[in-house]
């Protein structure tokens, strides 16, 4: 039942992404900000922490998840080195995810060989 809900939540994260995107002129990049911005809010408010658990990955791993990551990250760096965890907090909690990305990419960049579109 985990996964079929993971699926669904996470399916209808992105169904309204697209529909967002189909009716708005809004860019894909604009979008991506707001949604890790609203992971971000919806995690300082405590309300991303229940949903996550809820919904598992279909809720960590759209882009709202990486901003409740950041947030998340932030907090805990804040409470352990005060100021500076503002500073190193996100990209500690999240740089698994950021390094995983990047190998991934530049490896599937090497394989497909990339062309500009025209």
């Amino acid at each position: 039942m985990d996964y079929l809900i993971a699926f669904l939540i996470g399916g209808a994260i992105c169904a309204v992404i697209q529909i967002l995107m189909d009716n708005t002129k809004l860019m894909p990049g604009r979008i991506m900000v707001i949604l890790v911005c609203l992971g971000a809010l919806l995690g300082s408010l405590g309300l991303y922490e229940p949903f996550e658990k809820w919904a598992g990955a279909g809720a960590t791993v759209p882009l709202c998840g990486f901003g409740n990551s950041l947030f998340q990250g932030i907090k805990e760096a804040i409470d352990k080195d005060g100021f500076l965890g503002i500073f190193n907090g996100g990209l500690t909690a999240t740089s698994a995810g950021i390094a995983g990305a990047l190998i991934f990419s530049y490896i599937a960049s090497l394989i497909f060989s990339p062309k500009m579109k025209g």
